[in-house]
């Protein structure tokens, strides 16, 4: 009976008006995995055998995205805040430190992965994999604003916004920018 389940199920999602639905399968598979890999080599390998590679690339990706997110709280939502190290303290006495676990490097690899693994044409790759790139770290800027947002007005909130919404706010934008590769891109 399972074996038949498993049949029925397999002939449905093999017909074309079930693409959509083995696509997002696709995207889904491919980001766990990709998401898994990527702990694997940075917490197991220690990023071998490009370890000083990654660390430089982090380390830029986090004075990138603290500068940027202080100049947003700043000089757009001009709030105050005290700067020590890569640390926004603010007048409430919070404080919102960016570490390397902050630079988006994992995001970032992990949408140019996806965009590389799936299919479609490489001359529009050069320019949307790029183009997205830029997407995925203007999204940690917003999540560091958002988070600085957060700490001023609700900080008893702050681990709930930056371990759920806010993460989660960056694998939705990586999906919508798949999708965007998927329905318009790719297909035409």
């Amino acid at each position: 009976m399972l074996i038949r389940f498993f049949n029925g199920v397999k002939s449905v999602l093999r017909e074309q008006k079930y693409q959509q639905v083995r696509d997002v399968l696709w995207f889904l598979v491919i980001t766990l995995v990709i998401h898994y890999l990527y702990r694997l080599w940075a917490y197991s390998l220690y990023y071998f055998p490009v370890q000083e590679l990654m660390n430089g690339v982090q380390d830029t990706l986090t004075g990138w995205v603290f500068d940027q997110s202080t100049w947003v709280n700043r000089n757009i939502l001009n709030i105050n805040m005290n700067i020590k190290g890569h640390t926004m303290w603010f007048d409430n006495g919070i404080g919102l430190r960016i570490s390397l676990g902050c630079s988006g490097d994992k995001q970032i690899l992990q949408f140019a992965i996806l965009m590389l693994l799936y299919p479609g044409p490489w001359k529009h790759k050069l320019w949307f994999i790029p183009m997205g790139i830029v997407i995925v770290h203007l999204t940690n800027i917003l999540r560091i604003v958002l988070l600085s947002i957060v700490a001023i007005n609700e900080p008893d909130l702050m681990k709930t916004a930056h371990d759920t919404v806010l993460r989660g706010m960056f694998y939705l934008v990586i999906f919508f920018l798949w999708v965007i590769w998927t329905e318009k891109i790719r297909r035409k």
